[in-house]
C-alpha cells in the first residue's frame, strides 16, 4: 500500500514537473550530466485549462484498474473546472464592459461642440457682460487663496482674495473691471492662482470656462475637444459644461 501511494505521488509530482508547477512542500532541481545540481528553474503557481486537462488525462491513465475513478467524481471535477473557467470568462467580459462604459464615445464628444466647458487652463474669455468666473482646484486645505487676472501684455488687472478654502474646488467671479473700476475689455485674460497654508505653498490649478470649437476624432484613440484659448482637452478632463 505504501509503495502504491509513493508511486502515485511520484507520478503526480512528475506530471506537475512537466507542466512547470511545483507542488507545495516539494523541491526540484536540475542535475547536469556530471551529477552537479543546478539552480531550480522558475515554476508556475497556477493551473490553466490545458494543465487541468493534462492532469485529468494523467489521473485516468494512472488510476488503479481494480478501483477506477467513479464517473460521478470525474464529472464533478470537470463541472468544477467548467464553473471556474466560466467565472474567469465572465470577469473578462465585465472588465471589457466597464472599460467601454468608462470611455468617451464619438457621439459623447460631439455633444460638447457649441457648449462652454470648465476645464484646467489659464486663458479665459469674459461673458457678454464683461465679467468672468472660474475656479481653483486645491490639493489640500489653504489658509489663503489669491487669484490674479492679467491682460494680454502680462499686466495685472485685478487680484481676487478668496481667503481660507478647504481642499477641493473654490470658485471665483470677476466683474471685468481693473483696480481703478475701468472695464478691462474683451480679453483674452490670463488667470493664475496662489494658494498657501501658513508658510507653505498648496498645490493648485486654475479652471476656466471656454467654448468648445470642434472635436477631433482620430481613427484610433480617444476623441479630443478643441477648446478656445486652452487647446486640446480630453473629454474626461471636463469638470462641467453649459
Amino acid at each position: 500500500m505504501v509503495d502504491s501511494i509513493t508511486s502515485t505521488q511520484s507520478t503526480f509530482d512528475a506530471t506537475l514537473d512537466k507542466l512547470g508547477i511545483k507542488r507545495s512542500g516539494s523541491t526540484s532541481a536540475t542535475t547536469t550530466a556530471t551529477g552537479a545540481s543546478t539552480t531550480p528553474t522558475a515554476t508556475k503557481t497556477t493551473l490553466d485549462q490545458s494543465d487541468f486537462l493534462t492532469l485529468l488525462t494523467t489521473q485516468l491513465k494512472n488510476q488503479d484498474p481494480l478501483s477506477p475513478m467513479d464517473n460521478t467524481q470525474m464529472v464533478a471535477q470537470m463541472a468544477q473546472f467548467s464553473s471556474v473557467a466560466g467565472i474567469s470568462e465572465m470577469n473578462k467580459t465585465l472588465s471589457s464592459v466597464a472599460t467601454k462604459l468608462g470611455s468617451t464615445t464619438a457621439s459623447d464628444a460631439m455633444s460638447y461642440v457649441g457648449k462652454t466647458v470648465l476645464t484646467e487652463g489659464s486663458t479665459a474669455y469674459p461673458r457678454a457682460s464683461g465679467s468672468l468666473d472660474g475656479a481653483v482646484e486645491l490639493d489640500d486645505d489653504a489658509t489663503q487663496v489669491t487669484v490674479s487676472i492679467s491682460d494680454a501684455n502680462g499686466g495685472t488687472l485685478r487680484n481676487l482674495t478668496l481667503g481660507a478654502q478647504k481642499k477641493g474646488t473654490a470658485t471665483f467671479d470677476w466683474d471685468g473691471k481693473d483696480g481703478a473700476g475701468n472695464s478691462a475689455g474683451d480679453g483674452p485674460f490670463t488667470v493664475t492662482a496662489l494658494a498657501t497654508a501658513g508658510d507653505k505653498t498648496v498645490t493648485s490649478r486654475t479652471l476656466v470656462w471656454a467654448p468648445v470649437e470642434s472635436v477631433s476624432l482620430p481613427s484610433s484613440g480617444s476623441p479630443t475637444l478643441k477648446v478656445l484659448g486652452v487647446g486640446d482637452v480630453n473629454p474626461a478632463d471636463v469638470r462641467s459644461a453649459t
